[in-house]
């Protein structure tokens, strides 16, 4: 029930992403071509990179809802690493367009763009941030990767609106003043856009392919886990304990110690009480538990069979 609720709250906000991504893209686009703002043509570039994104998390999402089964007992919560992958090529591939596109703008003669440009900017930069900080916390409170990703990715187009703000409102005041280099602002901002986009697709690219390799969890992050498997009274000690993510839940590899003297039927009945513990963490989807015999004053390596 409670998994249910998650993803149609992810859902939810992947929609939302796509429909206002889709009506950004064709304001900017169409006020960028009327008013010839490379800049402003650039962001609605960029906002279309967000609809295949948000796209990709959606996919992503559904892919991960699906039950473990045979060929994949873990389950399917790497979907949405993988989709956070997808999200992060995708934005990398449009910087290096919006690049391309603002470069070859200083061969060309550049006119200053129609004054349209900069209300067309100032409502993408306040909607962006609304949504980015919208998906931002569902992202944190669902822990899904693939949301706080594409999260980032809004906030990139934060960033570029910004950008294109300050170009156009540059290109705008050189044609007012007469000032011939200031018009150069609109492609030069295009440019800031493309490296800040690229920037940002690189370090969420690497950061969700990490998460990928089943990294597992660094000590201090295992702390509440230990913690529940040492409350059971029969685990004399805790022999090995990792945990790794998969997507938006973790898979815990344990290894504990109990009395030698316990028969096969009541150590697996400590096993089971650990696990049951366990995965009453919101956050703990599997446990693969081994049941070491405890001897007092054997290393930890004696007592692993």
């Amino acid at each position: 029930m409670e998994q249910n609720r998650r993803f149609k709250q992810a859902e939810f906000a992947a929609w939302i992403g796509i429909i206002i991504n889709v009506l950004l893209t064709i304001v900017k686009g169409m006020i960028g071509l009327q008013s010839q703002s490379k800049a402003l043509i650039a962001d609605a570039i960029h906002s279309a990179s967000d609809i295949a994104g948000s796209l990709a998390v959606y996919v992503g999402l559904r892919a991960a809802k699906q039950p473990p089964d045979e060929e994949h007992p873990y389950g399917h919560g790497k979907a949405e690493s993988i989709a956070a992958i997808i999200v992060a090529v995708i934005l990398f591939i449009a910087g290096l367009q919006i690049g391309k596109s603002s470069f070859s703008s200083f061969f060309n003669p550049v006119k200053a763009p129609g004054g349209l440009a900069i209300y067309a900017v100032v409502i993408s930069i306040v909607v962006k941030e609304i949504l980015f900080r919208y998906k931002y916390r569902l992202g944190k409170k669902l822990n899904s990767e693939a949301l706080i990703v594409n999260a980032f990715e809004h906030r990139s187009d934060v960033y570029s609106s910004l950008a294109a703000l300050a170009g156009i409102g540059a290109s705008l005041l050189g044609k007012h003043f007469q000032i011939n280099w200031l018009v150069y602002g609109d492609p030069v901002a295009g440019l800031l856009v493309s490296l800040m986009v690229v920037l940002m697709a690189w370090k969420l690219g690497a950061e969700a392919i990490y998460n990928t390799l089943d990294h597992v969890l660094d000590e201090q992050e295992t702390v509440e886990f230990r913690k529940i498997v040492s409350s059971v009274p029969e685990v004399k000690r805790i022999d090995e304990l990792y945990a790794r993510k998969s997507g938006y839940y973790v898979v815990i590899d344990l290894k504990i110690a109990v009395d030698p003297d316990m028969t096969v039927a009541e150590g697996h009945r400590v096993g089971k009480k650990v696990k049951r513990l366990l995965l009453q963490h919101p956050n703990v989807h599997n446990v693969l538990m081994h049941i070491n015999p405890f001897y007092a004053g054997d290393d930890d390596e004696t007592q692993e069979q």
